[in-house]
């Protein structure tokens, strides 16, 4: 493994920009105390935007995207993993300013890793992924904050995307009532299928002229899409309802007022997955394993192999793709 397969993003010497399958020496990754054998990956929007000329992620060419990766360690030196562990990682550095999980191989930090919990496969695990991981942790923030299936209709935004349409399978499985947004009508099918209660077009969440307040609907939110919309989801949550926040597709104001806060005891949590501590990822991961794990989940994905990545790209920044792709290394 001298050279091994891996997509690079690069600057040119004319000042251009590259993002292509090449290969890559062993001695061109970074520091870390495993060496692992990536046998899968995913596609997430932060990918897309690390591929970009101007995507504002990556700092320092050539670069290896990738924020997700599940493999095999072929060398540890760190006591805690032992050659032949199947591990996961996802958030940290990874991706980001640290090669990725697009190539055959990858050296990360021990700190790191998560051993693959019993019941997941590496594919399974990257059909979660980020999205999936930040799904699970927007899920247990309702529940720990009170919103259990008993107490009405639970909302989730921007269904169709990564994060989304976990979410919307999670909550199905759990028993919640779940009413799907999206601005896709074709995908309404799917997302009934996934376990969706009713779908409603993200129309119907940016109104001409928004209420501070409105009509009491949603015990819990997890959204996915920020902005005025979130505005509007947070004015309709019911007494003591929470909201878990994790995207900015619909931008990054929130044009509110402090009323559903104060008048109804709404929780507005935030949702980092990058840089959860391990005790809590490792639970998470466990979750998804068992507790959290739908009954569809292999329906969430499509698979791509690595040279089909930079197409997949340009439809995800286009906002044309729907739930998981997973990329086979």
């Amino acid at each position: 493994m001298e050279a091994f397969k891996a997509l690079i993003v690069d600057r040119t010497q004319d000042g251009g920009h590259r993002c292509e399958v090449g290969l890559l020496d062993k001695e061109r990754l970074p520091q870390g105390e495993l060496l692992v054998r990536v046998a899968y990956s995913s596609l997430n929007y932060k990918d897309a935007l690390a591929a970009a000329p101007n995507g504002g992620i990556v700092k320092a060419y050539p670069f290896v995207p990738g924020i997700d990766l599940a493999g095999t360690v072929v060398s540890s030196e760190d006591d805690r993993f032992r050659e032949g562990d199947e591990i996961v990682a996802t958030g940290y550095e990874l991706g980001v300013s640290h090669f990725g999980g697009y190539g055959e191989y990858a050296r990360i930090p021990a700190d790191w890793a998560v051993p693959l919990p019993s019941g997941l496969t590496l594919k399974e695990a990257m059909i979660y992924g980020t999205a999936g991981f930040t799904a699970a942790l927007s899920v247990q923030a309702l529940r720990d904050n009170g919103v259990y299936p008993e107490g009405g209709p639970v909302l989730v935004t921007g269904a169709t995307g990564g994060v989304g349409s976990v979410a919307v399978a999670i909550l199905a499985k759990l028993g919640y009532e779940v009413t799907a947004s999206t601005g896709k009508p074709e995908a309404k099918e799917e997302l009934l299928q996934l376990g969706a209660h009713s779908v409603i077009d993200r129309n119907e969440l940016t109104p001409a002229s928004a209420r501070s307040l409105d009509k009491q609907r949603w015990a819990g939110v997890v959204d996915c899409v920020g902005g005025k919309s979130l505005a509007t989801v947070l004015a309709g949550v019911k007494y003591g309802g929470t909201v878990a926040a994790s995207g900015l597709t619909g931008g990054t104001d929130l044009p509110t007022t402090v009323l559903p806060f104060i008048l109804r005891g709404v929780r507005l949590i935030g949702i980092d997955s990058v840089f959860v501590p391990m005790p809590a990822r490792r639970k998470t991961w466990e979750l998804l394993a068992t507790k959290y794990r739908p009954d569809k989940l292999r329906e969430l994905s499509s698979e791509i192999p690595l040279d089909d990545i930079p197409a997949a790209m340009a439809v995800m920044l286009a906002g044309r793709s729907k739930g998981r792709i997973v990329v086979k290394l």
